[in-house]
């Protein structure tokens, strides 16, 4: 059988697209090639459940686009699904004055991206909403929410399979054939010919790419977020859910607290560069991923700018203490104790030619593929718009 086409990778995005692409097309033929035992494994399974509301994304980009209709949509799918959620609303909380001066910043762009009912707060208001906060001026944010996007994507592979897909699990992708009009995406379950490929593989996106012979243009280079969970009778001091003001030169949001839909909250995560593309520990080591890595010259361009940073998440990492101090900063009231080793994450963060963080959202369509290389965070938020955009680019006579 030939499939019009085959989307490699089970996470979110791959899966909300073959969700809508068979809802549109009831006659399409579509396969999503798996190489876990299961959907939903790697950054999908291991983020934060926030349900980002587009609050910190430039105007105009992709990403704020996206996030804010994907954040509207994303409650209404788990209200109309029973998938556990709940929208409670976030701090941005400013420790000094230059990142106070900052919200302002902030209020300007979610404004602009339009975010309703954003207010800046003073210390007292902000002690109404959160009592134990530190800093002395908050925004609050409303819309942000919660959930389980292991569930969400559960739900998405079921409707999708439910309308015709296939999801093949253990279907590692290891080569591509060229026959004619067709793809034949050779994995270690089998060949699948295809008429189109979407590459959905996350953390292995450029590397797929590059199987295919097409040049992405960047390196994904994997990043390591670790998780510490605060103890439970500890948790009173954080009622929802408590952010810092980003730096604006790094995509990631630094250290926060996360009410986890659950119950449980967690602090975290930071940032260390990870020594495989799956490093979810210390002890996880690729020698081909690292190196892989650091010959890269935009990897080493970017290390030789933000090298100092690198180095504080690497403390950060490895000394306990320092972890501690950053929460500190939103909640003096933590102490050692009340912290204990949680989980961790790995984000595929796109590093350019030139040493450039690739910011937005990145798509690249070449001849029978279309490559989804850069959709960390707000992806699992704005999942089910971004598998619309991808379903645009699919070519007419394939879907047609």
């Amino acid at each position: 059988m030939t499939y019009d086409i085959a989307v490699i990778g089970g996470g979110i995005v791959g899966l909300s697209f073959a969700m809508q692409a068979t809802e549109k097309f009831p006659g399409l033929r579509l396969v999503v090639l798996e190489k876990e035992s299961g959907v939903a494994r790697h950054q999908t399974g291991h983020n934060s459940g926030v349900i980002h509301s587009g609050v910190y994304y430039k105007a105009g980009s992709l990403k704020a686009r996206l996030c804010v209709a994907g954040a509207r949509e994303m409650v209404e799918f788990c209200s109309r699904h029973g998938i556990p959620h709940e929208v409670c609303g976030k701090l941005i909380v400013a420790t000094d004055s230059e990142e106070a001066a900052r919200l302002d910043e902030l209020l300007a762009r979610g404004v602009a991206n339009g975010l309703e009912d954003l207010r800046l707060l003073s210390r007292e208001a902000m002690l109404e909403i959160e009592p134990h906060v530190g800093g002395v001026r908050a925004l609050k944010v409303p819309s942000t929410g919660i959930t389980d996007y292991a569930a969400v994507t559960a739900k998405y592979a079921e409707i999708a399979a439910g309308r015709g897909a296939e999801v093949k699990t253990g279907a590692g992708v290891v080569g591509f054939d060229r026959l004619g009009d067709e793809v034949v995406v050779r994995t270690r379950a089998g060949d699948f010919p295809a008429r189109y490929v979407v590459n959905c593989a996350g953390l292995y996106s450029d590397r797929v790419a590059r199987m295919a012979g097409d040049d992405p243009g960047m390196m994904l280079v994997p990043f390591r977020g670790e998780y510490y969970d605060l103890d439970a009778a500890r948790q009173e001091l954080v009622r929802g859910l408590i952010y810092p003001v980003p730096d604006p030169r790094y995509p990631f949001l630094g250290v926060h607290f996360t009410r986890r839909i659950q119950g449980n909250v967690d602090a975290g995560p930071n940032a260390v560069l990870a020594f495989q593309r799956e490093g979810y520990r210390w002890r996880d080591f690729d020698l081909g991923e690292t190196m892989e890595v650091f010959m890269d010259a935009g990897f080493r361009a970017m290390a030789r700018q933000h090298w100092r940073n690198g180095l504080a998440e690497f403390r950060r990492s490895l000394r306990k203490r320092e972890f501690v101090r950053s929460c500190q900063r939103l909640v003096p009231e933590v102490r050692m104790e009340d912290m204990t080793p949680g989980g961790s994450g790995v984000r595929a963060q796109a590093v350019g030619t030139d040493g450039a963080l690739v910011d937005d959202f990145r798509f690249v369509a070449r001849e029978r593929f279309l490559h989804v290389l850069n959709v960390p965070s707000p992806a699992a938020t704005a999942s089910l718009p971004i598998g619309r955009e991808i379903l645009k680019m699919v070519p007419e006579e394939i879907v047609g």
